[in-house]
């Protein structure tokens, strides 16, 4: 059973807001969210998200990958994308022609997927993969052009 934003805010020590609560609800189902995605899907500064500014927008957004209770990814060229998918271990496939972007599981399950060839002193805890192609949609525009 998917847990309320309330109660995934709650499960972190951070206060219920109606702004939080609008973000975390406005990224189900919409994986990979830019900030302006987010803005245009809840109506930054409506009543129903608490009068949420395009700057309080960016500070809840901060607020919740910090608590993490979401996932940033900066896919190069592309803005900053949020998801709910946290505490995993997976990666993504990104179509260099629209940006769409799918998860994919890791095959190693446990992270770090990779380990660098020396570590110089760090301790890692994580590998940051993404692949690069043309998404079905696309190699099909490509190959019907």
């Amino acid at each position: 059973m998917e847990q309320s934003a309330g109660d995934l805010l709650k499960s972190k020590g951070l206060r219920s807001t109606a702004q939080r609560r609008a973000i975390l609800t406005a990224l189900r189902g919409h994986p990979h969210s830019t900030a302006s995605e987010l803005e245009a899907r809840i109506g930054v500064g409506s009543p129903g998200t608490g009068g949420l500014s395009k700057q309080g927008l960016y500070n809840v957004l901060d607020d919740l990958t910090r608590a993490r209770l979401i996932r940033c990814i900066e896919p190069a060229g592309s803005a900053a994308r949020y998801e709910l998918r946290v505490g995993d271990n997976h990666h993504h496939l990104v179509c260099r022609r629209c940006g769409h972007i799918e998860d994919v599981d890791c095959t190693v399950g446990t992270p770090p997927c990779l380990d660098p060839v020396e570590d110089k002193g760090f301790v890692v805890d994580e590998a940051e993969i993404t692949w690069w192609g043309l998404c079905p949609a696309c190699r099909k525009a490509t190959a019907g052009a």
